[in-house]
């Protein structure tokens, strides 16, 4: 840990300096005042980590610094230092807000104990909210990229959830992004500072999924030689999910119905049920109709958990969120392993676009950084592109860049735009069928773009309409 910033509010010129060099002695900077005003002064002209103030001062007290201090600024720490060290005075002190309380004579070991702990729990709390605003970036709602209106629909509906307490089960093909919906809503919700649980049901041992679940009491099978949390415990004022629910085995769902019915757990070898106060948020690409038609899922556990139903479109459904997916996770996987120097150029693009994505965003990324490890230059080449790639996509004209150094989105929407215009004989209802939007979309993309028809062969197509009418952006 950094060494922090002392300031010490002291009145007696010789404990002051005693003070401040033993903090000193102990690599800490130091500031040093004899009353309220010159503190005040030192904390408007530079941060202040902690502030050891006596009680008695000249003029103002020491209790009316920590109420200005409290107010003023509530990141710097106070401990107050006094020889009247009267029970009356250390709660008034806590009240004002100071976090601790010393009586002189201090010895010297005490005050360096005491600060190096204050700090330390300073830190912590600096790292804690430093860590939060992390997670809110990463989470956010408005950082989840995505532009396509199947999307944009699944996005809204978890949104408006996330701050209720609604189970939540999300549907959707392996790798279209389940997981990182599920966070992004509970990092969004009330419970954002407790823990998010992830109950894997699918890669759990059948034999093991209830303990890890629910947890054990000491004895309960052989091996359980100590008592154990399951994860729902764990997570206990936060959030549980239940990542391919549609896998559990049939026996244990009538527990799980009683955790999102009930809000009760039993542990394995236990006599009794505890309460616990979690959120489940449920996902799976299981067809779970077909599996209550079939008496593999229970039908009333499947009718708890979609309380709100959300359906993550394939990657196929979203080819306008495509360029967008590539720019981040080409960037992310070079500077991952630092070869930043390393260009995909914009003519590759339409490779990405066209393919199918069976393993959806999941293989999209999986792709990109396997490029970035294995071509054999600082630029993608299309024969580095694997074989799946490369048969699928109709290499067509290459995307133009606004420059000739960095991949222009702009650019890259704008051609891929006149390659299916082009390729329609400029039908915009077809061209729109094409990029799988839809056609106001696309007069709205036309427009903003500033395309020009540039034949003029058959009638465009039944809709005359000015380009650009109708915005649906």
């Amino acid at each position: 840990m950094s060494a922090g910033r002392i300031l010490v509010v002291e009145d007696d010129d010789s404990l002051r300096r005693v003070t401040q060099a033993q903090l000193e002695k102990s690599g800490y900077q130091t500031a040093t005042a004899a009353d309220v005003d010159a503190a005040l002064e030192i904390l408007r002209e530079q941060p202040v980590d902690l502030v050891l103030t006596d009680l008695n001062l000249p003029g103002q007290s020491g209790l009316e610094l920590v109420r200005q201090i409290r107010g003023d600024y509530p990141d710097t720490v106070v401990v107050m230092v006094t020889a009247y060290g009267t029970i009356e005075t250390a709660v008034e002190a806590m009240k004002q807000g100071a976090h601790d309380y010393l009586t002189k004579p201090v010895h010297p070991d005490v005050l360096k104990a005491l600060v190096k702990r204050v700090l330390e729990r300073k830190q912590l709390i600096e790292e804690v909210h430093q860590l939060r605003s992390v997670v809110h970036q990463k989470f956010g709602f408005e950082n989840v990229i995505g532009r396509s209106p199947k999307f944009r629909f699944a996005l809204e509906t978890a949104s408006r959830v996330a701050s209720s307490d609604a189970t939540v089960l999300i549907r959707g093909e392996t790798g279209t992004g389940k997981e990182v919906l599920a966070k992004a809503i509970h990092y969004n919700s009330p419970r954002r500072d407790r823990p998010f649980s992830i109950i894997n049901c699918g890669s759990i041992p059948r034999e093991l999924l209830e303990s890890e679940l629910f947890g054990h009491v000491k004895g309960a099978f052989t091996g359980a030689l100590t008592h154990k949390k399951g994860k729902v415990e764990v997570a206990n004022g936060g959030t549980v999910f239940l990542d391919e629910i549609g896998e559990m085995p049939l026996e244990l769902q009538v527990r799980v119905l009683r955790l999102v019915q009930e809000h009760e757990i039993e542990k394995v070898g236990a006599a009794s049920q505890m309460r616990v106060d979690v959120r489940i948020i449920a996902a799976t690409h299981r067809n779970l109709e077909a599996l209550v038609a079939n008496g593999t899922f229970r039908e009333d556990l499947y009718y708890r958990l979609s309380v709100i139903p959300v359906l993550l479109p394939p990657l196929r459904e979203r080819q306008e969120d495509i360029p967008d997916f590539v720019l981040q996770f080409f960037q992310r996987a070079r500077l991952k392993h630092n070869k930043q120097s390393m260009r995909l150029p914009p003519s590759l693009m339409p490779y990405f676009v066209n393919y199918r994505w069976p393993g959806n965003v999941r293989e999209l990324e999986n792709i990109i950084e396997w490029l970035v490890l294995m071509s054999r230059s600082d630029e993608v080449t299309a024969a580095d592109l694997p074989d799946s790639l490369r048969g699928d996509a109709v290499a067509e004209e290459p995307v133009r860049t606004e420059s000739s150094g960095a991949l222009s989105l702009d650019a890259m929407e704008r051609d891929l735009i006149l390659q299916a215009l082009r390729k329609c004989n400029w039908n915009k209802t077809q061209a729109a069928r094409h990029l799988d939007i839809s056609r106001k979309t696309l007069c709205y993309r036309i427009a903003k773009h500033g395309i020009e028809r540039e034949d003029y062969g058959p009638e465009e197509d039944e809709d005359s309409a000015a380009v650009g009418a109708g915005d649906d952006n």
